[in-house]
């Protein structure tokens, strides 16, 4: 038995397709989906979606949104996604260096709080490179 997994962005369609299981970050937690799970509806966290196909993981980095999980369905709609395979390993170290600089040198609380959410969102994009085997 499997899930139909729907990723979407404000965009465009990121996943589409039929999966085996799901990890999950959401703002409470990570969660494990398999099918006939429970219905449910959840915030997502920026943070890692773990997908299960063909017995292989896949990564795919999600900068928070909104999952809606039901009758074998499961629909995330989160502000900005990408598949671990799509980023450039180069580019997200650069830009994780860049966010690191960025926390150091912030100033007052908005600053601060900016410079933190981008640290967030580039150590995903690096986590989402490696896949669990």
């Amino acid at each position: 038995m499997t899930l139909n997994l729907s990723v979407l962005t404000p965009n465009r369609i990121v996943w589409d397709s039929e999966v085996e299981e799901i990890l999950l970050s959401t703002n409470s937690g990570q969660i494990g989906i398999l099918p006939n799970h429970a219905p449910i509806a959840t915030a997502v966290d920026i943070g890692i979606l773990r997908i299960r196909l063909n017995n292989q993981w896949l990564t795919m980095a999600l900068m928070g949104g909104f999952a809606r999980i039901g009758n074998n369905e499961i629909t995330v709609l989160v502000n900005d996604a990408e598949k671990g395979s799509d980023i450039n390993p180069q580019e997200a170290q650069q830009t994780l260096e860049i966010a690191e600089a960025n926390v150091k040198k912030a100033e007052g609380r908005r600053q601060k709080i900016e410079a933190n959410l981008a640290l967030r969102r580039a150590r995903t994009r690096v986590e989402a490179i490696n896949p669990i085997s």
